[in-house]
């Protein structure tokens, strides 16, 4: 069986006694907890003035509300230990996402390698078996570094126009490199599945992914207030076949995971940190099968400003906030069974997302239809928090 290492010092982030973490645990009998970690200690933050995350990252000075006071419920192995969903007792303690109200949003072909890739996808159609001579046909026709592109430049739209004319252009690279970013909705609040979950496939998708990506959390008024990491599983197959078919391939009970804590910007922590963070992707089968990735957010195609600033401003609100995936440049090719295959996922993989300022992301592979179904969703939180007296 792959290793599931859910131990606090593969999980926390390096420097986890210098760094401001908010996460949520459920607590049984009670609920779901604000909490965050002081030394191996999980504190309860949560109170009137912060009922939920998303109130936290309202705050004016979030990191100073949760500098002090609160319940401590137990320490951080202990809670980890038990987020394993696959031993989890309910009578104890467990990680959840460390979101709740927030809007789950998405940036998609944010990075050249994944952009090249999802080309791939659109001109096989879902099939696999076509991708590898796909992949050698356009790397020929396009003969350009794309990395070199700042989208939305002079330099882009004559790009443009040759792979127009070669007959290769797609709506990947529209969004790749034109002057819009791609953003949808990934998942609705509350339906994120944290550390030691599950992440979930939809059983008709044979051809499929993780997608290793560092989210960042965005309040209200379009402030960038923290951070985590996140799996934006992806079905290549069901949106190879048509871009219409992204919340098939995407929106799914349990497809979308985040965590472990959400890492909050403080004098110590910020955007710089973001922008050279690399995340690591490692996946381990139960048919022995490893897979390696690095995802570099040096080489991210737009600014993580100009990103969030497509989600949100005066075309578009969220009052309660939103998170935002802010895309991957991995993009596996490695054939894992058939030569010319590539890689898809086996139920059972071990997936574990990681880099250093923010920690590890570790779930394993199920179908959606076998994961644990998603039942507590805004009405079930306003009802719990009403009863606690927390509204």
């Amino acid at each position: 069986m792959p290793n599931f290492d859910l131990s606090a010092d593969s999980i926390l982030p390096t420097d986890a006694a210098h760094a401001s973490l908010v996460g949520r645990v459920w607590r049984p009998g009670i609920g779901p907890a604000v909490v965050t970690l002081r030394g191996d200690t999980v504190v309860d933050v949560t109170s009137r003035a912060v009922p939920t995350v998303r109130d936290l990252m309202e705050a004016a000075d979030p990191v100073g509300l949760i500098a002090e006071g609160g319940e401590a419920i137990g320490s951080i192995g202990d809670i980890l230990a038990n987020s394993d969903e696959s031993r989890l007792d309910p009578n104890r303690p467990w990680l959840l996402a460390p979101i709740d109200l927030q809007a789950v949003k998405a940036a998609g072909v944010t990075f050249v390698i994944s952009l090249l890739e999802r080309v791939i996808e659109e001109h096989a159609r879902g099939a696999p078996e076509k991708a590898a001579s796909i992949r050698a046909e356009i790397d020929g026709i396009i003969g350009h570094d794309l990395r070199a592109l700042r989208p939305g430049s002079e330099e882009a739209a004559r790009v443009k126009d040759i792979l127009v004319a070669r007959g290769v252009w797609s709506q990947y690279l529209e969004v790749g490199i034109g002057p819009d970013a791609e953003i949808f909705t990934k998942g609705q609040p509350l339906s994120s599945v944290g550390t030691g979950a599950s992440v979930g496939l939809h059983p008709v998708s044979t051809w499929n992914n993780p997608e290793p990506e560092v989210v960042v959390v965005v309040n209200s008024a379009g402030r960038i207030v923290g951070a985590t990491l996140g799996n934006d599983v992806n079905l290549r197959d069901v949106e190879g076949r048509s871009a219409l078919l992204l919340g098939k391939a995407k929106d799914n009970n349990a497809s979308g995971a985040i965590g472990p804590f959400v890492r909050l910007f403080d004098g110590g922590f910020g955007l710089e940190t973001i922008n050279r963070a690399e995340v690591t992707l490692n996946v381990v089968g139960e048919d022995g099968f490893a897979l390696k990735g690095r995802s570099n957010m040096a080489e991210i195609a737009r600014p993580v400003e100009d990103l969030v600033a497509a989600a949100i401003g005066p075309h578009h609100q969220y009052p309660d906030g939103f998170v935002l995936y802010l895309g991957t440049m991995f993009a596996p090719i490695e054939d894992r069974d058939a030569p010319g295959k590539g890689f898809t996922h086996k139920l059972g993989d071990v997936v574990r997302i990681a880099t250093p300022s923010l920690g590890a992301l570790v779930n394993r592979v199920r179908l959606s239809t076998e994961c644990a179904p998603w039942t507590f969703g805004p009405g079930a939180l306003m009802h719990n928090l009403a009863r606690r007296g927390l509204l």
